[in-house]
């Protein structure tokens, strides 16, 4: 049961970050929150000990002092620094860690050209039969870097420390 959870908790409350992000430029709390909380209920019954737990506490800490002073220097919205410090606490203080904020940053910078070209293209593409929220075209709306942050645990998640335990408590 808990390898269950540690394969569907992340994915799918990033999932709900990304998709809701694209949608309405926000991503709810109680997305953060409840990947935070189910954090500390799946990790004890993981098998991980108690100073890869407190590392990942700290590791949370950590990546949300970063993102509050983005947040502050209005570089990053308060959503995105949630969700990024939840997601923290599954990957640890490791290279797993290093690894999903850089692809992180790859697949925001992506994002964000992509963002440039559709608010560059707006009056083709606003006639296009592709459905295209209406905040893409708008030059203040920022860029809803959920998309990224799921995007980017969708691909390490699978290599990180607690889903490859689980992975081998099956074999």
């Amino acid at each position: 049961m808990v390898e269950a959870a540690i394969f569907v908790i992340l994915p799918l409350c990033l999932a709900m970050a990304a998709f809701s992000d694209i949608l309405t430029m926000t991503i709810p709390n109680r997305v953060s929150i409840i990947l935070a909380v189910s954090f500390f209920v799946v990790a004890p019954f993981s098998g991980m000990d108690l100073a890869t737990f407190g590392w990942s506490i700290a590791a949370s800490l950590i990546v949300f002092s970063g993102c509050f002073a983005l947040f502050a220097l209005n570089v990053m919205g308060g959503g995105d620094a949630k969700i990024l410090s939840a997601a923290a606490l599954w990957y640890g203080f490791n290279i797993d860690l290093v690894a999903f904020l850089g692809f992180t940053g790859i697949y925001g910078g992506f994002l964000a050209l992509i963002v440039l070209m559709i608010r560059a293209n707006q009056n083709t593409l606003l006639v296009s039969p592709i459905p295209i929220p209406m905040h893409f075209f708008k030059d203040r709306a920022g860029i809803p870097y959920g998309v990224a942050i799921g995007v980017a645990a969708f691909s390490t998640y699978p290599d990180s420390q607690i889903f490859v335990g689980a992975l081998n408590s099956f074999g």
